[in-house]
């Protein structure tokens, strides 16, 4: 008998079919015994009688078993129905089933563990309906930051992982041993390649691993994460590649499918404004606290879970972000804040070859380290700037996860690279 996914099987009533996958429930009521049966399309339950030649079976048959089980559609007496659910007006009347493998549970599927048993047994807590739907809404955002950008005229590209140099000119980057006794490391950003590709399409974009050796072990930060980066040429100023990125989160948040207050227009604030509105010192950068406090800020006064925030110094941006002429020691740059955290960085980037040299030499850097990627500025690029947002804080923030980890599959931080590194350091 050919399969057939529990999700059709609402349209055989009366039919005798096969079904494939995983028990989620196994419960035993007087001599039957009754299953929720689950696979990638639903969940239906089925209910094994006394009489049937699969009675000894399923009497063996534990959760997370995986099955195959023959059986026939019947309707549910009407008391016993589930309106709005799944399947709630059928059952499966078992008349067979296979073990196709058996299982070795943790715990119950479900069960509320603390973060590190949850990612400890992540090949196993991964099947709970609570991180199904987590990547079910990441899978809808990169959907969505790809329409975005499609939509914009934008073409993909792949990035490399494996660089020669520190894009950020200063971020911890992890060295990898090379051929011929040489050291490249894991890529930091794709920025310098999404530069090159605006002289190639203009407008690129690209959604690739990039990775952070920062020894951070907070609820924010990751050591290997996903990354949604565009860059797109013949801009005005850092304002198009905030009306770009806007456009494009709209469409994000849409395919989520989850409720976000965003008025009309992202309100925006330089870096100045929002630490006199908060009445905190100038310092050159925003703390976490802060961020949280000017996003309260944003809902309260502009009904927005987001607000850009412009004009970061010179001095704590990278050596490509562009200057303001007409607001001298503050860059052309912005972060997205979205419910309390910082999920975009973002700006108008240096276009001009010797400008640029000397924005490398002013960091302290060697311009001669840097020749591959400054061969695209010898040949000529126009005005242009970009973004990237971090995946895994962005579907954290929409879902109102607590830790970044919850939004991360396998994620890799100072303590874990699957399990944990040392039982005595955990973050």
């Amino acid at each position: 008998m050919e399969r057939t996914l529990i999700g059709d099987l609402a349209g055989k009533k009366g039919e005798a079919v096969l079904i494939q996958g995983w028990v989620s429930v196994r419960r035993d009521q007087g001599k039957m015994v009754f299953f929720d049966f689950r696979d990638r399309s639903g969940v239906v339950q089925g209910v094994t009688l006394p009489a049937s030649a699969a009675i000894e079976t399923a009497k063996e048959v534990r959760n997370e078993y995986v099955v195959a089980v023959e059986g026939k559609v019947n309707e549910r007496p009407e008391k016993n129905r589930k309106e709005g659910a799944q399947n709630g007006d059928i059952e499966l009347e078992v008349t067979g089933i296979t073990i196709i493998s058996k299982s070795e549970i943790p715990f119950e599927l479900g069960t509320e563990v603390n973060l590190d048993t949850y990612l400890d047994h992540m090949p196993f807590t991964l099947r709970t309906e609570k991180a199904k739907q987590i990547f079910k809404t990441q899978e809808a955002i990169i959907a969505g930051f790809r329409e975005g950008m499609k939509g914009q005229g934008f073409t993909e590209f792949q990035a490399p992982a494996l660089v020669g140099g520190d894009a950020e000119g200063g971020a911890s980057a992890f060295e990898v041993d090379y051929y011929y006794d040489k050291k490249a490391f894991l890529a930091t950003s794709p920025q310098f390649y999404k530069q090159i590709m605006v002289g190639v399409f203009e407008r690129a974009f690209a959604t690739p691993k990039v990775f952070r050796g920062e020894k951070h072990a907070t609820t924010r930060h990751l050591s290997e994460y996903s990354s949604l980066d565009f860059e797109m040429g013949f801009i005005k100023d850092h304002t198009d590649v905030m009306a770009a990125l806007e456009h494009t989160m709209r469409l994000i948040v849409q395919k989520a499918g989850v409720e976000v207050a965003m008025p009309t227009k992202i309100p925006v604030l330089k870096l100045r404004e929002v630490q006199k509105i908060l009445g905190v010192a100038e310092e050159p950068d925003l703390e976490p606290e802060h961020e949280r406090a000017i996003c309260e800020w944003a809902l309260k006064e502009h009904n927005s879970d987001f607000v850009f925030v412009t004009h970061y110094p010179v001095s704590k941006r990278p050596f490509y972000t562009y200057e303001d002429e007409n607001d001298k020691g503050f860059t052309k740059s912005f972060d997205l804040l979205f419910r309390g955290l910082e999920i975009t960085t973002g700006g108008q980037r240096v276009h001009n070859h010797d400008e640029l040299v000397e924005r490398m030499k002013a960091k302290g850097l060697k311009p001669e380290l840097f020749s591959y990627y400054l061969q695209a500025f010898k040949v000529g690029l126009p005005p242009h700037g970009g973004s990237a947002t971090g995946l895994e804080r962005l579907t954290a923030r929409l879902l109102n996860l607590p830790n970044v980890k919850e939004a991360t599959l396998f994620p890799r931080d100072l303590n874990r690279i699957d399990t944990l590194l040392s039982t005595d350091k955990k973050g």
